[in-house]
């Protein structure tokens, strides 16, 4: 049995000048390596278990906090002026030089969750990585979620986040929200993509200016679960429409196919799930 592989920190700064926290797993003869972009409100550290079992796979895994998030927090006084679109413009482009630096000659590949499957269209460097692996990741517009979960999403726009913008200056842990405080630019952004059926493209040629959606390549196999109320067919195959020309598959599966009850938006990362973690890891090394 391969013994357990523990994490070591570091450190990189992004290209505007942030400082981002990193865990590094290493296999000890890597054969890949694999960056892990996380979810909105979800710290590195949730995302541990899958992180291990593809190192013991044979892999070198970086998973990281955005700005803003657990430990890249940062200046207090710069909290306020995130924006949701710095994850994939500075954040993710630096995870991609640091593996790049230190593992020149493997493969590099990209699991994303949710939101880190966003904002492939704003990396400069994105055709360093050579596939794709998309976990519950759809357009945040309601109109293409499940109408079961519309009243938990407007409580959550106009409710509680409301409130706590006005209370606390952010989207702090009130309310039911339970994820990482959450800066007040990048939540109003959220909010007003989420009410719109195109998302963030109209402002492609705006706020989101320069991007390169059009120059993605990379292949993409994009897993969603018949549990998950927010990455739906429809939300996962308009996320995937906004890469025009990378190769697309989109992987529609239930809990049950993997001995599991509930999957949902999160759980694919939480443990138990090594059967998906192996699948994922198949479609990374199979040329």
């Amino acid at each position: 049995m391969t013994p357990p592989i523990d994490p070591s920190t570091l450190h990189f700064d992004t290209a505007d000048g942030w400082r981002i926290e990193a865990s590094l797993f290493a296999a000890q003869d890597p054969q890949c390596a694999i960056i892990l972009s996380v979810g909105t409100g979800f710290p590195r550290h949730f995302y541990e278990p899958a992180a291990r079992y593809l190192a013991a796979r044979g892999a070198v895994v970086l998973t990281y906090d955005y700005r803003g998030m657990g430990g890249s927090v940062g200046d207090p006084a710069a909290f306020a002026q995130i924006a949701y679109s710095d994850w994939g413009r500075f954040d993710t482009p630096a995870a991609i030089t640091e593996m790049s630096n230190r593992y020149p000659d493997l493969p590099l590949y990209h699991l994303a969750h949710s939101v880190g499957g966003h904002f492939l269209g704003l990396i400069d460097n994105h055709a360093r990585i050579s596939k794709h692996a998309f976990i519950s990741v759809g357009t945040g517009y309601f109109g293409g979620h499940h109408k079961s979960y519309l009243l938990r999403e407007f409580y959550f726009w106009w409710g509680l986040g409301s409130y706590s913008l006005w209370r606390h200056g952010a989207v702090e842990r009130v309310g039911g929200w339970q994820g990482e405080p959450l800066p007040p630019k990048l939540f109003r952004t959220w909010r007003r993509w989420s009410h719109r059926k195109a998302y963030f493209q109209p402002d492609l040629k705006t706020e989101l200016a320069p991007e390169h959606y059009q120059n993605v390549t990379s292949p993409i196999a994009s897993w969603i679960f018949t549990d998950d109320p927010i990455a739906t067919e429809t939300a996962a195959g308009d996320i995937l429409a906004c890469y025009p020309n990378a190769p697309k598959q989109l992987i529609l599966k239930a809990p049950q196919d993997y001995g599991v009850k509930r999957i949902g938006h999160e759980g694919a990362f939480r443990k138990g799930r090594e059967a998906l973690w192996g699948e994922i890891w198949d479609w990374f090394v199979t040329p």
